[in-house]
């Protein structure tokens, strides 16, 4: 009986140690792999945490969006962001409103048309990610993982920001 138990004990363990490392549903493990297989189901139903105007080569307006606590931090003004946090970023080329051309004289409104540069996210993970201060990015092209090199080409960006956590923009109430 005693030996029972030793070997039923041992085999849990083993299970949670296996199962500890096992990434989460539509994520994979190793260094190299995606953040996510999936996107988000629901994240453009996310609530808002900023919208941003991108000048420059990218040129785009943008939609900062968060999942519960991604919110629930930005809101809070929590530094650093709790592991769980996923913030995404989908963006838009621009252009006049031609009624407001009429109305104003001028074009001073602009609307958001195409949508550019895939949609992006930012995974907060402080072990797994703590290469790149915490996160993981990844991007999605026509709803499929991005064959870009994210990781390090966006944390390069990110750093600029350390001092809130690698994220730019802020909530705005």
């Amino acid at each position: 009986m005693k030996q029972f138990v030793v070997v039923l004990c041992a085999g849990g363990l083993l299970t949670g140690l296996i199962g500890y490392d096992t990434p989460a549903s539509g994520q994979v493990a190793g260094d190299n792999a995606p953040v996510m297989l999936e996107l988000p189901p629901g994240y453009r139903d996310w609530p808002l945490i900023a919208v941003a105007h991108e000048e420059g080569k990218l040129n785009d307006l943008r939609a900062i969006l968060g999942n519960e606590i991604a919110i629930k931090a930005a809101r809070a003004g929590t530094l650093p962001y709790p592991d769980g946090t996923i913030i995404a970023r989908l963006a838009w080329d621009y252009h006049p409103l031609e009624e407001s051309k009429e109305a104003f004289g001028n074009a001073q409104s602009f609307v958001a048309v195409t949508p550019k540069n895939g949609v992006q996210f930012m995974v907060k993970d402080a072990r797994k990610y703590a290469s790149t201060g915490g996160w993981g990015y990844i991007e999605f092209d026509d709803g499929k993982p991005s064959s870009k090199a994210m990781p390090s080409a966006c944390f390069a960006c990110h750093t600029t920001v350390k001092s809130r956590d690698f994220v730019f923009n802020r909530y705005a109430p």
